[in-house]
């Protein structure tokens, strides 16, 4: 009973894991850049279809498969921002979640079109099949593998916002356009950056879960609402408040299914509502 029990817990850590990754980008634009991106999970897609394609059709081994996942993802997310997303920064939140939301259904149709709408077939290296001994309790290498990823991107990205100059310039920016552009800092090439390197984020998140989370077209409409609730419990702009969520959303949900399968994904809704009860501004939110 136990041993179901921390394997429960283990696989629920590993997902939250995944889900923090690809949503950690949707927090950034949404509390620092103030801006609702509901088409973050497009590049979330992105990034797995570049990531599978690559293996598939190029033979290209997992583990460069993975940067090229954040880089293709990273330039789609520069390049969308520079063409679209730009010009409604200033516009309503409306207008925003429309527009987004049109993006991603025009994502879904092209990947549709182009690559059909079947699951995409998935084979991970001999070396990430199978499982690993710690102490004396078995845990998936994969598994093993993804948290490992995600604590070392946890803790480089809370550097870069925290530590250095450019996230030093991101909050600056946010804060204050006209007082930051003032003091030198190109505040339009701040926000583009910022922008990509979420979006390669989330594509790297992609690339990481194929295995776990799937890939298929449908794949962004599919796990919107992960996103979302990732972010709304966690409290948007922040890195710790959504990686808390995260993890508790991911045990709870995989928790939920394995022990009340007839209740499902309904779980995490009711942790959401009493968690937003509690915290209606997040778990953890962005200092003013």
């Amino acid at each position: 009973m136990l041993m179901h029990f921390l394997g429960v817990l283990f696989d629920g850590v590993a997902y939250g894991s995944l889900l923090f990754l690809i949503s950690v980008g949707l927090s950034v634009t949404m509390g620092l850049m103030n801006f609702i991106n509901l088409a973050h999970g497009a590049f979330a897609m992105v990034g797995g279809y570049v990531c599978v394609l690559s293996m598939t059709r190029l033979g290209v081994p997992f583990l460069a498969a993975l940067p090229l996942s954040f880089v293709v993802s990273a330039g789609a997310g520069l390049i969308a921002e520079r063409l679209l997303y730009r010009r409604l920064y200033r516009a309503t939140h409306l207008d925003q979640v429309l527009f987004s939301i049109g993006l991603t259904f025009m994502a879904v149709a092209a990947t549709t079109y182009f690559f059909g709408p079947s699951q995409q077939p998935v084979q991970l290296p001999s070396w990430l099949r199978g499982q690993v001994s710690l102490g004396g309790f078995e845990v998936g290498t994969y598994r093993l593998f993804l948290i490992g990823v995600v604590v070392l991107i946890t803790a480089a990205l809370g550097y870069l916002i925290e530590r250095t100059r450019f996230g030093a310039q991101i909050r600056a920016a946010v804060d204050n356009q006209s007082a930051a552009a003032g003091l030198g800092i190109n505040v339009s090439r701040v926000f583009s950056l910022t922008f990509a390197l979420g979006s390669g984020l989330a594509g790297l998140g992609g690339g990481l879960g194929i295995d776990v989370l799937g890939l298929d077209p449908t794949f962004p409409i599919k796990y919107m609402v992960y996103f979302l609730l990732v972010v709304a419990v966690g409290g948007a702009g922040t890195i710790k408040g959504p990686l808390l969520a995260a993890l508790l959303l991911g045990v709870f949900d995989v928790a939920g299914k394995y022990y009340l399968p007839e209740v499902g994904a309904f779980v995490i809704y009711g942790l959401m509502v009493v968690l937003l009860m509690l915290f209606p501004a997040g778990l953890i939110g962005r200092r003013a």
